[in-house]
């Protein structure tokens, strides 16, 4: 159900008198809202209050969630690459596969039991879902791994997938759940290192009701406690709703949950409506402990939320986002060899073009940012390194994800004089005066509306030198 306030209605009203637009003809009659909408009070919703103060568990799924969206999926040995990088950003909870579900899963967990290539701190996770044969499966690839463990337990909760997929009420879906749970705790009785995991499939579709009582029902089974938690995993599966929605749902299941202190919140936001980042944000602000996602967003559909973004955002803010992005080139090219998809250039942190500004407003702005960033460092007495970072356009330096400046401002038909003279004194040392700089940008802009394309510095300092020779 949609809900509406006068405020709505007025704004509603005011848009249409200035947006005269035609109606679009889609057929948006054969759609409606199929989310569960948490009735929270605005006086008791607490998360627009909140702020992010540190990171949550990070869990990247890409071994498994992002693996079942290739059109090829890994291979053992992409597998084990992937997951070494992983590693050695600081990961130390890593989905790794699904082990009933291929041949090459099963393989890749029993090499972790058999070459022990996980460090110890590493915690290894496998997924299941709720039928006995697979179970068992799973249960059968895990013996012997020395790290902790996790066994991901999932069953599809919500009403179109009870009653389409599984041909279920909700009451026996949540018996299916019980048994199920009741097997892995059964076929992992003699493994001390083993905790549990359960994702209710589609919770964002899921009436509240409905899945709190069989989150609470999974916790109780398996004896949640601070000493041994369990981690109840909130999927926004497809994402259908605007992120505050999601938030409110993590937030009514963050406050009701019965064995509170024995749970550990995580959540697994797609991207289906594009706003998978904001929902993983606020559901954390709501109370979410812990998120899954894939290292720059692989996934099923548009895909799962993108867990580098989410770290690099808190990077921004000043928080530490624990894990290392510090070589972030050298982290796309092993995740674009091993999904063999590659990174939009505008990806954001990691895209080839995100650091560079080809506008002349923004290259002006970017060339006295840089200046008086050098003024404060002399000032303050501090390191480039330990400066802080305030450039206009340039949220993050680009030297902490391991970059040069190189690629901050490009020459193009769109640039102005600012960034060709920044161009010419980073490469070359030239100054120019500030009536040189007019004069030459014009006949840089000839050169570059006459070719199209970006000018590279080589070029531009023969344009200068050429432009030097006639002027002289």
């Amino acid at each position: 159900m949609t809900h509406s306030t006068p405020a709505d209605a007025e704004r509603r009203s005011t848009a249409s008198i200035w947006n005269r637009q035609r109606p679009s003809g889609m057929p948006a009659h054969r759609y409606r809202d199929v989310f569960s909408r948490v009735e929270v009070p605005q006086v008791d919703r607490t998360w627009p209050d909140a702020r992010l103060m540190e990171a949550p568990l990070w869990v990247p799924v890409d071994l498994r969630d992002g693996n079942q969206a290739l059109a090829e999926p890994m291979d053992p040995t992409r597998k084990r690459r992937f997951f070494d990088q992983m590693v050695r950003m600081g990961y130390t909870e890593i989905e790794v596969g699904y082990p009933s579900a291929s041949q090459i899963d099963f393989d890749f967990v029993r090499m972790i039991a058999e070459q022990h290539i996980a460090p110890e701190d590493v915690t290894i996770v496998v997924f299941t879902p709720a039928i006995p044969e697979r179970i068992e499966r799973t249960v059968e690839s895990i013996r012997g791994i020395r790290n902790p463990v996790v066994v991901h337990l999932y069953v599809a909760t919500a009403p179109v997938w009870r009653d389409v997929v599984l041909g279920k009420s909700a009451r026996e879906l949540k018996d299916l759940a019980m048994h199920a749970g009741e097997l892995v705790a059964r076929l992992t009785g003699d493994m001390p290192n083993v905790r549990f995991q359960f994702s209710p499939e589609v919770f964002n579709l899921t009436e509240p009701d409905v899945v709190l009582d069989i989150c609470n029902a999974m916790a109780e089974l398996w004896d949640a406690s601070p000493e041994r938690p369990v981690i109840l995993n909130l999927p926004a599966t497809v994402e259908v709703a605007t992120p505050n929605v999601y938030a409110d749902q993590i937030e009514h299941m963050h406050r009701n949950l019965e064995r509170r202190d024995g749970v550990i919140l995580s959540v697994h936001p797609h991207n289906d409506r594009g706003t998978g980042i904001a929902c993983a944000e606020l559901a954390v602000l709501a109370g979410a402990q812990r998120v899954e996602g894939c290292i720059f967003g692989n996934g099923e559909r548009t895909g799962n939320v993108d867990i580098a973004t989410l770290a690099l955002n808190l990077l921004a803010q000043g928080i530490d986002p624990m894990i290392d992005f510090s070589e972030i080139d050298e982290v796309r090219s092993v995740v674009e060899e091993c999904t063999r998809i590659p990174v939009h250039p505008r990806h954001p942190y990691v895209g080839e073009l995100v650091h560079t500004a080809f506008s002349g407003t923004h290259q002006d702005a970017i060339r006295k940012g840089f200046r008086e960033h050098e003024y404060r460092v002399a000032d303050d007495g501090v390191s480039q390194a330990d400066a802080e970072w305030c450039i206009p356009y340039l949220p993050i330096d680009p030297k902490d994800l391991g970059r040069t400046y190189d690629a901050v401002i490009k020459v193009n038909a769109q640039s102005g004089k600012g960034g060709i003279a920044y161009i010419l004194e980073t490469e070359y040392g030239i100054e120019m005066a500030k009536s040189e700089q007019s004069a030459f940008g014009e006949h840089v802009q000839r050169h570059a509306d006459a070719t199209g394309g970006v000018v590279t510095p080589r070029t531009l300092r023969e344009l200068y030198d050429s432009w030097r020779s006639a002027a002289d």
